[in-house]
């Protein structure tokens, strides 16, 4: 298994890492949440820039990037724009999508860039070359809202995820049933011990789905996503007790 470093913090090794998002709107916004979350333990704080409302203008979006990484210090930052067809805040040309992308990673305020898989072949293509051009990981990411694909197809995902380039794939599924959750660790167990030969992120979401945010360590998801205020995705923890959890988790294996 190779791990993924961005700044000090090795992706794929020990206890999962622990992602904060920032939703705010503005730059304002932004800049005093990073300056918030400083005072708390995490590994990387996820800039979910959809949330941001100048978001198209891509020069601005820069500025306020360099803004937030001066907030953070060395705490790495994870640039997505999650799109309205994989539950985000707006929709997006692809066209538009990939100059964004390839402004942030060529800005040097951020340290990884999520691109998500299913938004067809050529675009995600053109998207990850950008990246990796410019020196840095992808998270290769897919997102349903609305139910837990079966084992095999969810294996596949995450399959094309790492066959395309991902650094780090990942997906976040809707259980409807605790049966779902298990399905969800079952395929991230196989692919993590059969196939993957580099770290992932799985995770089922929702009230039913929690314990998949707290047990990654177990069957081989890499990352996990906490909350510092305001959530993301439903069935976020707040970081403390995120931290906790993991921690007993740790020590009994």
């Amino acid at each position: 298994m190779n791990t993924v470093k961005v700044r000090d913090v090795e992706i794929g090794a020990g206890i999962p890492k622990v992602i904060v998002p920032i939703v705010a709107a503005t730059a304002d916004g932004i800049e005093a949440k990073g300056r918030e979350l400083t005072a708390y333990t995490m590994d990387v704080v996820e800039w979910r820039v959809d949330f941001y409302e100048d978001v198209f203008d891509i020069e601005k979006t820069v500025e306020t990037a360099a803004r937030l990484r001066k907030a953070l210090g060395n705490t790495p930052i994870l640039f997505t724009f999650r799109t309205k067809k994989e539950g985000g805040e707006k929709a997006i040309e692809p066209a538009v999508y990939t100059a964004l992308n390839k402004a942030l990673a060529e800005s040097g305020s951020v340290d990884m860039v999520d691109v998500e898989i299913f938004s067809g072949d050529d675009i995600v293509k053109e998207n990850i070359e950008n990246i990796h051009a410019a020196g840095l990981p992808v998270v290769g990411s897919n997102h349903d809202f609305f139910k837990t694909p079966d084992k095999e197809d969810l294996i596949s995902r995450l399959q094309k995820m790492q066959d395309m380039g991902a650094d780090i794939p990942k997906i976040a599924v809707m259980p409807q049933s605790v049966a779902d959750v298990i399905t969800l660790q079952a395929a991230t167990e196989e692919f993590s011990n059969k196939l993957a030969d580099r770290p992932i992120i799985t995770m089922s979401m929702g009230p039913k789905g929690v314990i998949t945010r707290l047990s990654g360590e177990l069957y081989g998801s890499s990352m996990t996503f906490g909350a510092v205020g305001q959530v993301s995705a439903p069935g976020q923890i707040p970081v403390e007790k995120l931290q906790t959890a993991m921690s007993i988790l740790h020590d009994a294996l």
